[in-house]
């Protein structure tokens, strides 16, 4: 019996590692919204990281956390650095590029794993229905390596971040509309 056991958790480790080596490389996550305000003020919130707070779905999750600020105040070269408890973990964030309408900021998780990720803002006006609405795109790209790959077959990146950047976009709303 015991023997059947093992053999019967070898064969599932197998098939859960080889079901992670099919996974992709890399991971996208991506998610868009229409924020009814002109495309500067919506940079703005984006540029200048002493704005997160007003919107990023993760400064609430630490009462305690502790923020760095340095470079310039907004856009590129800026950088924001962050320690907390477990549900945000530690990093840093770096603008590497701010040009109308397109943010890339280069994101380093410290903990609690390690990654680096680019994070990328997309920003164009629509007019639709007469009003300036700006049309903005979240998107996350960052390499996989195996094990989380092994994560992967269980839970996607999608399904783990892709609520927050919803979150995100919708406090972002709210904050570019109301001022």
């Amino acid at each position: 019996m015991f023997k059947k056991i093992v053999i019967g958790l070898v064969v599932i480790v197998a098939v859960i590692l080889a079901l992670a080596a099919t996974k992709p490389s890399t991971f996208h996550v991506e998610r868009s919204t229409s924020i009814a305000a002109p495309p500067e003020k919506v940079m703005e919130y984006i540029t200048d990281f002493h704005k997160w707070g007003a919107w990023s779905p993760w400064e609430k999750l630490d009462p305690a956390l502790n923020r760095t600020f340095s470079g310039p105040p907004s856009g590129k070269g800026a950088i924001y650095e962050w320690s907390g408890n477990s549900s945000v973990g530690s990093g840093r964030m770096e603008i590497t590029s701010a040009e109308p309408g397109r943010t890339v900021i280069d994101l380093l998780f410290k903990a609690p794993m390690e990654s680096r990720n680019v994070a990328t803002f997309a920003l164009s006006q629509s007019d639709a229905k007469g009003d300036a609405n700006t049309n903005v795109v979240w998107s996350m790209d960052g390499p996989m390596p195996f094990m989380s790959k092994v994560m992967s077959v269980f839970v996607s990146m999608d399904s783990l971040i892709g609520k927050d950047f919803e979150t995100g976009l919708a406090n972002l709303k709210a904050a570019a509309e109301k001022s």
